[in-house]
């Protein structure tokens, strides 16, 4: 039988969760332990939530939860926030970052999709906003079990006040059941000759994703350089979905 969740409810039943990641931060692309985005935006009712770790071999890191819905517009729109708590270099910081999500061009096998992304991220330390991100996901579906993804946007970085533009290309290739899926990725931000070689050097992922079920998966990704720390990282990542209701 389907299990009938309103959105409110969702929001609730995961505050102990926001609460336990905020209290255990560099953000990323908010909403995912992937930072490559999709097109992809869910039908309007849909909602999910998505938590990670990532440990570092330098001792940092990084613990998030982001609920999402999609909720009814002109275009398919999608509404989440990123909690999350972090350390790096010793120093523990706590951030939200909401994050829109909408849909400009649907798709089809050998069609591009196209989305259009804003977060703003809030440092709970400083009391300040700290960064900006836009985003256009770009997705185009190979086959039905390949996809890749293509992300170009603009980033302000109010902590050193400078501007970067931002890119990230990955590819998805699932079972044709679904229950697994291979992803890699490589993403980063445009060089100055001030910044070390770390923060200008590409970053990348590479993960594998089990899910048994429609509803639930679990991620186990590593990753090189994800923050610019120039260490290895290990994340353990997990969604759960929510259907409309009726489904």
């Amino acid at each position: 039988m389907a299990v009938r969740t309103r959105p409110v409810s969702i929001v609730f039943a995961t505050l102990p969760t926001i609460v336990a990641a905020m209290l255990a931060n560099e953000a990323l692309a908010a909403g995912a332990a992937y930072q490559v985005d999709t097109a992809e935006v869910s039908e309007a009712g849909a909602c999910k939530v998505e938590s990670w770790a990532s440990f570092a071999s330098n001792r940092d890191f990084v613990g998030a939860v982001s609920p999402a819905c999609s909720v009814p517009f002109v275009r398919p729109l999608e509404l989440s926030a990123q909690f999350n708590r972090s350390r790096s270099d010793g120093e523990w910081d706590t951030a939200a970052t909401p994050k829109f999500k909408i849909n400009l061009e649907s798709s089809a096998i050998g069609k591009p999709r196209v989305a259009f992304t804003g977060t703003v991220t809030y440092d709970f330390t400083t009391h300040e906003a700290t960064a900006i991100n836009l985003t256009v996901p770009v997705t185009l579906r190979l086959s039905d079990v390949v996809r890749i993804n293509v992300n170009g946007g603009w980033m302000l970085d109010r902590t050193v006040d400078r501007q970067f533009l931002t890119y990230g290309v990955g590819i998805d290739w699932r079972t044709p059941d679904n229950v697994w899926t291979l992803t890699g990725e490589v993403f980063g931000q445009t060089a100055n000759h001030a910044d070390t070689a770390s923060v200008t050097q590409p970053r990348f992922q590479a993960g594998i994703r089990w899910r048994p079920v429609d509803r639930w998966n679990f991620d186990v990704i590593y990753g090189r350089n994800i923050t610019g720390e120039n260490a290895n990282w290990v994340t353990l990542a997990t969604v759960i979905r929510f259907p409309p209701r009726g489904d």
